[in-house]
């Protein structure tokens, strides 16, 4: 009875494992399928729509094809604008993404205590923090990016003032190991933890930062083992998902002929994205807003807050 007690939700409440989270992750997944899976499909579907409708006019008007010599130059320009259009798609998939996170955060606090949220409820439930979610994420991609070019001008500058090529060597076996060491620190540090923190907390943009980096102090390595074994058993099964449809497209693209090619391939390309995002978004963000509980729980004491609003524990 007391087992039970301490479970009022999806997860129990007290300090979890590795165990406990990806089994707390899918039935988040079950217990929400809605808006877990639902917001996630939902993004990738209208956002792929766009290079698939955008292929489909090209192909039936000025044509679309893969080369130079599959046709005239306007068919040249319907294929640039075909796979062009699907660069843009990706790329509004992936801040679409961003706000599943910020759902799926708020999806997972609210499974813990034994309530459901609806698509339409966790979406409400992200408001006035959608924007600070999107300037955040950007915030903390353009450090990373800006430290990786740092590096790579780093590299030239060396290639361009030496002329030896065992300083280059050198260079490598010695930077190569500590930019990848630092990307990781970031990672976890920085990266990892502020988007549920900001979408569950009264905080800002950088108080959701600072908010990660608490969070994750002396508990790198659990965070960070956790954290990659999730992105790599996502990927792996984001791909066997996608891979059929992919195979598929390009089997059907090559039979279609020359003139239906790039709609072929980029009809494959949304719909292997869809079935990927359907999993590895939910996933990846529920197993995110799981570690951000736990290092909650673990220092801060949150599974007494969390009994609290489960009707577990009187005030």
């Amino acid at each position: 009875m007391l087992g039970a007690a301490h479970k009022p939700g999806a997860i129990a409440l007290r300090p979890l494992g590795l165990g406990d989270m990806y089994d707390g992750a899918f039935r988040i997944i079950r217990f929400n399928p809605r808006a877990t899976v639902g917001s996630a499909v939902l993004v990738a579907s209208v956002t792929m729509a766009i290079p698939v409708l955008v292929t489909a006019l090209l192909t039936f008007t000025v044509g679309a094809v893969l080369d130079e010599t599959g046709g005239g130059g306007s068919e040249l320009i319907g294929g640039i604008g075909s796979f062009g259009s699907l660069f843009v798609g990706l790329a509004l998939l992936q801040v679409g993404l961003i706000f599943v996170t910020g759902m799926v955060a708020h999806v997972t606090h609210a499974a813990a205590v034994g309530r459901r949220l609806s698509l339409g409820e966790a979406w409400a439930a992200t408001r006035g923090k959608r924007w600070r979610l999107l300037g955040l994420t950007l915030l903390i991609n353009l450090v990373w990016i800006v430290g990786l070019v740092v590096y790579v001008l780093l590299w030239v500058v060396l290639a361009l003032t030496t002329t030896e090529a065992a300083v280059l060597v050198v260079w490598g076996l010695v930077s190569v190991p500590v930019f990848v060491a630092l990307m990781c620190f970031f990672w976890v540090r920085v990266y990892y933890l502020p988007a549920p923190a900001l979408m569950l907390e009264d905080v800002g943009v950088l108080g959701a930062i600072g908010r990660g980096w608490t969070l994750t102090h002396g508990a790198f390595w659990r965070t960070f083992g956790i954290a990659l074994l999730t992105v790599v058993v996502a990927s792996i099964a984001g791909n066997m998902l996608a891979v059929p449809v992919t195979i598929g497209g390009e089997l059907g693209a090559v039979a279609a002929g020359p003139e239906y090619a790039a709609l072929g391939l980029v009809l494959s390309q949304a719909l292997s994205s869809v079935i990927s995002s359907a999993f590895v978004a939910p996933f990846t963000a529920g197993v995110a807003s799981l570690q951000y509980l736990d290092q909650r729980m673990r220092k801060e004491a949150y599974d007494v807050e969390l009994m609290t609003q489960a009707g577990v524990l009187r005030r």
